[in-house]
């Protein structure tokens, strides 16, 4: 087996390929930048069968968690695939899965509400809007472009993405909210969340706007990313219902072991279920 470089050039044919592959905003935007992060590893230096564990060794080595390294793994081994050099593909860390959901990540219901309140507040009417709708509907940050003027008047949204089609019911009190913003911004069509310039609002604003939020509404920085907004609305929806594949359904997984992942207790509360099943006398 030879060596091989990766060159600018080749990057960009990679990128092109994950757009006509129709992945996410969110995922391109992390595939080339967990690229980006080997090259500078790489250094010049050509590419072999070694340099892909070395550089999972060097990931570790700085601390990053073994889920972090397994993504940035999947990145570089999606791109290998691409290029056709399947021989250099590199083995993910084995991990168990953690049966319990980290307490310093976990949004509760009265901690969202603090939030909404705090971006009222403080008159940030958009941010205020844009966290009701991702918790409302469980969409992903990546799919408010599909909450327009049109799918508001109509109660549902369809959204496309990772080549699949799915339809949202929004909630009417989300849609009269809705169309009352649009309304006041002069948005008569289109999407309804924009920058001033008329541009969709991208995923670090919404995440630097939420951050924005958590000293006044006391609520830890750990637990205040839009991405929580999505967990908090999946256990909400499987506490009503208890339908996971209908909530894997919804939230657009392919698989309900993902959505087992999203309704994980922390071990807090699984310690007060087993008090509360009182089998010691």
């Amino acid at each position: 087996m030879g060596t091989y470089r990766l060159t600018g050039e080749l990057i960009q044919q990679f990128q092109r390929n994950l757009w006509e592959e129709e992945r996410s905003p969110g995922t391109v935007e992390k595939y080339l930048r967990d690229l980006e992060n080997f090259r500078t590893w790489l250094d010049k230096r050509p590419i072999n069968r070694e340099a892909g564990t070395a550089w999972k060794s060097s990931l570790l080595a700085r601390g990053l968690s073994p889920a972090t390294v397994n993504t940035m793994i999947t990145a570089l081994n999606t791109f290998f695939r691409f290029a056709g050099w399947e021989e250099l593909r590199v083995k993910s860390l084995r991990l168990q899965r953690q049966p319990f959901r980290k307490e310093e990540r976990e949004l509760s219901r009265q901690e969202y509400r603090r939030l909404l309140e705090a971006a009222q507040k403080s008159g940030r009417t958009r941010l205020l809007l844009l966290m009701e709708a991702i918790c409302s509907t469980g969409i992903r940050v990546s799919e408010v472009q599909y909450l327009t003027v049109e799918a508001a008047s109509q109660g549902r949204a369809e959204i496309f993405l990772k080549g699949k089609v799915r339809t949202i019911l929004l909630p009417t009190k989300l849609c009269r909210k809705l169309l009352r913003y649009a309304r006041a911004q002069r948005i008569f069509s289109g999407q309804i969340f924009r920058t001033r310039r008329g541009n969709a609002i991208g995923r670090k604003q919404i995440w630097a706007e939420m951050k924005a939020l958590c000293q006044q509404a006391r609520v830890a920085p750990t637990k205040v990313f839009p991405h929580n907004l999505r967990h908090l609305f999946a256990r909400c929806f499987y506490q009503e219902c208890r339908d996971l594949a209908g909530l894997a359904d919804v939230l657009g997984h392919s698989s309900v072991e993902t959505t087992r992942i999203y309704l994980a207790t922390t071990a807090h509360a699984h310690a007060r279920l087993l008090e509360q099943l009182q089998l010691i006398p």
